[in-house]
């Protein structure tokens, strides 16, 4: 997992991984909250594979 840092520019805070700028929030507090919620989300076990057939066919778009 990639190190996560938050900086302050101006009057907003902005979640950093590495060198990249990822999300611009107004408060540090609102910053680290999802800091913390992405690494939980990103230890968690991979959601199942879905099936290749769904049971529920999927509309063709309209064309106009």
């Amino acid at each position: 997992m990639k190190k996560y840092s938050i900086v302050r520019i101006g009057s907003e805070y902005v979640v950093q991984a590495g060198k990249t700028s990822i999300l611009k929030v107004s408060s540090r507090r609102e910053a680290a909250k999802l800091v913390t919620d992405a690494a939980e989300l990103l230890q968690q076990e991979p959601a199942p594979v879905a099936d290749e057939h769904p049971s529920i066919g999927r509309e063709a778009p309209e064309v106009s």
